[in-house]
């Protein structure tokens, strides 16, 4: 793959207090084994539920999917979060004149609007229950019924959906059916935080620096060595909305040309995680005794284990981790997988090759189950 990164921005970026991430770049290499997979995927007609924290640029990965799934129809973006209960079914499935107090004429719904395209779901979590019924229906018969109708609607359309919670947790929870999960996690798409794709950092800030340097007509302004380590170092809990935020503040009160530190509103101390770069040097105090931080006992362990010539030890310490990882998450292979920053698919591989998981078994044990 090219070594320059790829970026994908946001069209509707310039409309004022948007609450969406506006751009993505796959620099980082978690960021492009992301975009292999997504590149993968997009052209076939399978739902694709991608998972991921607020601000990470979830409707961007979805956009980015209908571009090159070669769909003809448009892109369609619906936030159940943002629709009331009374009228959410009316808006994804359409109303006949008269249906309802108000409806004084008849009206397509988003399913209809996304005829032979892509509707992309956003906080598929937050839709009631009783529109999770009428949407599988829709998924399985591939047809849609208006509001006071009886008449049904054949749709073409590619359905993407989008969650920041635990899906299984809201199935345990009684919150969302597990039928219509089966039917949405055909395909997965984990979209890292950006804390765990740092090499997405910098490119992001050239981009949002570039970006609203031409927006406030100013020169475009350098970063000092001691505002590039606290970007790197900062554990971004926003993403790449509060990334954005944070470059566009920095360019307001920074002078001379240069954007330093003290110009950047971090809402809280530096907070990167000791995995990255292998930095996992300062030592903790425990009891009054100095213990090594988590991955330099590791390290240390590794290095007795070295010298004692320990027959088959990387297929033993994958089989450890593996292990540590299934059972920290309750046996729930969305939650492992998201753990050790790998795929179900890949998980489940791993997991069958220790003898962990029966061939029998289906793809979604665990899903269901809150740890």
């Amino acid at each position: 793959m090219d070594a320059s990164p790829t970026l994908l921005s946001f069209p509707g970026g310039d409309t004022p207090l948007s609450i969406r991430a506006k751009a993505a770049v796959f620099a980082d290499q978690t960021s492009r084994a992301l975009l292999q997979q997504l590149e993968r995927i997009a052209p076939s007609t399978m739902p694709v539920l991608v998972i991921g924290e607020t601000g990470t640029g979830k409707e961007l990965i979805a956009r980015h999917i209908h571009q090159l799934s070669g769909r003809k129809g448009p892109f369609v973006a619906v936030n159940c979060g943002a629709i009331s209960e009374q009228l959410a079914e009316s808006e994804l499935f359409g109303h006949e004149a008269g249906a309802f107090t108000g409806a004084v004429a008849r009206r397509e719904g988003w399913f209809e609007a996304a005829h032979h395209g892509t509707l992309f779901l956003d906080e598929i979590g937050d839709l009631p229950l009783p529109l999770q019924v009428k949407l599988l229906r829709v998924l399985q018969e591939g047809e849609v019924v208006r509001v006071g109708a009886r008449k049904p609607i054949p749709v073409d359309v590619r359905l993407l959906a989008a969650t920041n919670v635990d899906l299984g947790d809201a199935v345990a929870a009684g919150h969302f059916r597990l039928d219509l999960l089966y039917r949405l996690n055909i395909a997965q798409l984990r979209l890292p935080p950006l804390r765990e794709r740092r090499g997405d950092i910098l490119p992001l800030v050239d981009y949002f620096i570039g970006r609203y340097s031409q927006r406030l007509q100013l020169a475009q302004p350098q970063l000092s060595d001691d505002a590039t380590q606290a970007l790197l170092d900062y554990g971004w809990p926003g993403n790449i909305r509060e990334l954005e935020n944070v470059v566009h503040f920095a360019l307001l009160v920074a002078s001379g040309g240069e954007i330093r530190a003290e110009h950047l509103k971090l809402a809280g101390a530096p907070t990167r995680a000791a995995s990255y770069a292998g930095e996992a040097h300062a030592p903790t105090q425990a009891g009054g005794h100095v213990q090594a931080p988590p991955l330099a006992a590791i390290g240390q362990q590794l290095r007795a284990l070295f010298a004692a010539g320990q027959p088959g030890l990387f297929n033993e310490l994958e089989r450890v981790i593996l292990n540590e990882a299934y059972r920290h998450s309750g046996y729930n292979q969305v939650r492992a997988a998201a753990l050790l920053g790998i795929s179900r698919n890949v998980l489940r591989t791993l997991l069958k090759r220790h003898g962990m998981l029966r061939d029998s078994e289906p793809a979604w044990r665990g899903d269901a189950v809150a740890a």
